[in-house]
């Protein structure tokens, strides 16, 4: 019986399209599918010529590969992964390896790791970026796991990658569940570029009135420069799609309820337990969330009445400052994303290397832009940069278009047209440039309402005061804001 070299299970259409993928660049691969109708219908789809062969259970599949058996897994995360892998088990030996290229949550990944590291076998959580055409013709590819695993794997992977200057965008990312968290804040990043080119689109679309083909015309211009990216060319794309029935652009016909299946939220909710400041990204989680309460929108819109339009006069201008504004957003929304990184690698030791995770982003994947190679160049150039923002090529890009970027959102805001992952990026540059903030008063407040204490700017030590005077409790009592439990106002709080 011939042997092949890597397993599949999974035959939608990520599923099939990899593969394809793999055995055009020379391997022989065994399928499997939970339905077998699906694994028929892709058999007659592919024909017989393929290197690709079908198998109708999981010790079918097993029997059909080489040692040590590679088994990469294309079905939904959560449950169906674990179910999978329950049944593998008993058919695998030591040194086999399974590998999850779905969108796993990294802490799931983790477990996976560990428990099947007792069993002796190797475990891969695999980020794959680039859609249904990505898995087809090339995708970037996050894998983490164990080394002697990517060495196994590194042929095949390197073999169907996006190629940029004939480099793979394929790298190891790191031990355990680093290509899943690795993927999770690409999605994350994802999210914050499309809300970001969203607004720009509103800007233009309902402040300036531009039409289909005007916007197409903007966004060509903007591909062909330093915003050049994967986004902005398929949004040049969109507006040239004509519904056949109206004869109208297909954009506008789109109901405005943006969906997700949950990568963004889970960056926010990582960001928010490392402690990671992410105001673009969650943003954009945000305004999904908020697109979806259609219906209460509707009803709002007629109680509030819409803010007169005073969109500058000289449309071209404000055109350019639109583009500004985006691609300071974007550096903003990329510094948070990288940020990310950092801090999980520290806490969970991935010891990332961002250098290599810009360069393998060049291609393939759906964030791929022109200014990826700049941030390679950044990190490579200063590894322990702190903050994207701090590189020399970025300080002075942001720095040549402040003036720009702050008319934009000045204009928004005063014509009441929603920008709020550009304003929090903007918030986000702000503060990060500040000297000092605010949080003097937030720790105060702690300490006066929780015995909380804080540090002082003038000597060593940790502090707490007695705020309240007795002017002050005589006050309070007077209006009815008496502790009846007796704590003097010194409980809870955060």
């Amino acid at each position: 019986m011939k042997l092949h070299d890597i397993g599949l299970i999974g035959l939608a259409v990520m599923g099939q399209n990899l593969a394809l993928n793999m055995e055009r660049n020379g391997f022989h691969v065994a399928v499997y599918n939970r339905t077998e109708s699906t694994t028929h219908q892709f058999l007659d789809r592919v024909g017989s010529k393929k290197n690709i062969t079908g198998t109708f259970s999981l010790e079918e599949l097993i029997a059909s590969l080489k040692r040590p058996r590679k088994v990469m897994l294309m079905v939904k995360a959560g449950a169906a992964v674990d179910a999978v892998i329950d049944q593998l088990k008993a058919l695998l030996d030591k040194g086999d390896i399974i590998i999850d290229g779905g969108n796993s949550h990294f802490k799931d990944t983790e477990q996976r790791f560990n428990m099947l590291e007792r069993e002796g076998i190797l475990y891969m959580g695999v980020g794959v970026s680039g859609g249904e055409e990505g898995a087809l013709t090339g995708p970037s590819i996050m894998p983490g796991g164990r080394k002697e695993a990517w060495k196994q794997l590194k042929p095949v992977f390197e073999a169907i990658s996006a190629k940029i200057d004939s480099e793979p965008c394929v790298t190891f990312i790191g031990p355990r569940g680093a290509g899943h968290f690795v993927k999770m804040v690409h999605n994350g990043i994802e999210y914050g570029d499309m809300q970001l080119i969203a607004e720009a689109y509103d800007l233009m679309r309902r402040g300036l009135e531009l039409t289909a083909n005007e916007l197409n015309d903007v966004f060509s211009r903007w591909n062909q420069g330093e915003l050049s990216s994967y986004l902005i060319e398929i949004t040049s794309d969109i507006f040239m799609k004509i519904d056949p029935e109206s004869n109208q652009p297909l954009v506008d016909l789109i109901l405005d309820q943006a969906e997700q299946k949950g990568t963004g939220r889970w960056t926010s909710q990582t960001a928010l337990d490392l402690g990671v400041p992410i105001p673009t990204i969650n943003a954009a989680v945000e305004a999904r969330a908020l697109s979806a309460c259609r219906e209460e929108r509707q009803k709002a819109a007629d109680v509030f009445p819409q803010s007169p339009s005073q969109f500058p006069c000289d449309r071209d201008g404000f055109i350019r400052d639109i583009g500004d504004a985006l691609y300071v957003a974007k550096i903003c929304s990329y510094a948070q994303g990288m940020a990310l990184l950092r801090g999980g690698s520290i806490e969970y030791g991935y010891d990332l290397n961002y250098s290599d995770i810009a360069r393998i982003w060049r291609g393939g994947c759906i964030i791929r832009a022109e200014f990826l190679n700049d941030i390679r160049f950044a990190f490579k150039d200063n590894p322990n940069l702190p903050n994207l923002l701090l590189a020399p090529f970025f300080r002075d890009a942001v720095i040549g278009r402040t003036a720009s970027f702050r008319r934009v959102v000045q204009t928004a805001v005063q014509t009441g047209i929603p920008v709020p992952a550009m304003a929090a990026s903007l918030a986000y540059f702000d503060a990060y440039r500040s000297k000092r903030l605010p949080a003097n008063l937030v720790q105060a407040q702690r300490d006066y309402f929780g015995a909380h204490t804080y540090k002082r700017v003038d000597r060593q030590g940790v502090f707490h005061s007695e705020w309240e005077s007795q002017q002050s409790s005589t006050k309070a009592e007077g209006m009815g804001f008496k502790d009846p439990g007796g704590h003097g106002g010194k409980q809870g709080g955060q």
